[in-house]
C-alpha cells in the first residue's frame, strides 16, 4: 500500500490558477500510475479529472479540463502535480488522487486502490 496525501487546494476567482500536489509515503510511487478525480458538490460520483503513466510519458485528460489542466511527476520527489489554470466555478470539487500498479492510464477509479482524502477547491464566480 502507497499513502497518499494531497495539499494545494483553496479559494480561487475565476480565471485564477492552484498548483496541486499528491504526496507519497510508505511506498515509491514509481511503477505507479496516478489520476486526479474530483467530486462536485452535485456530484454522486468522484470523476475523471487527468492522469499519468508511472513514467510520465503518457497523460490523458477529461474533456472538460483539457487545456486548462496539467498533469505532471517527479519521482524523485515521490509527488505528482495537478496545475490548474483559468480555473472556472464548474470546478469546484474535492479533488482526489490515486495511485495504481498499471501499465497503462487508468481512467477508471476502479482501477485505482491507493486514494488520498482529497482537498478541496473553491472556485468563485
Amino acid at each position: 500500500q502507497v499513502q497518499l496525501v494531497e495539499s494545494g487546494g483553496g479559494l480561487v476567482q475565476a480565471g485564477g490558477s492552484l498548483r496541486l500536489s499528491c504526496s507519497a509515503s510508505g511506498r515509491t510511487l514509481i511503477r505507479y500510475g496516478v489520476g486526479w478525480f474530483r467530486q462536485r458538490p452535485s456530484g454522486k460520483e468522484r470523476e475523471f479529472v487527468a492522469a499519468i503513466s508511472w513514467s510520465g510519458a503518457a497523460t490523458a485528460y477529461a474533456d472538460s479540463v483539457k487545456g486548462r489542466f496539467t498533469i505532471s511527476r517527479d519521482n524523485a520527489e515521490n509527488t505528482v502535480y495537478l496545475q490548474m489554470n483559468k480555473l472556472k466555478p464548474e470546478d469546484t470539487a474535492v479533488y482526489y488522487c490515486a495511485a495504481a500498479l498499471v501499465a497503462t492510464i487508468a481512467r477508471s477509479g476502479n482501477e485505482y486502490d491507493n486514494w488520498g482524502q482529497g482537498t478541496q477547491v473553491t472556485v468563485s464566480s
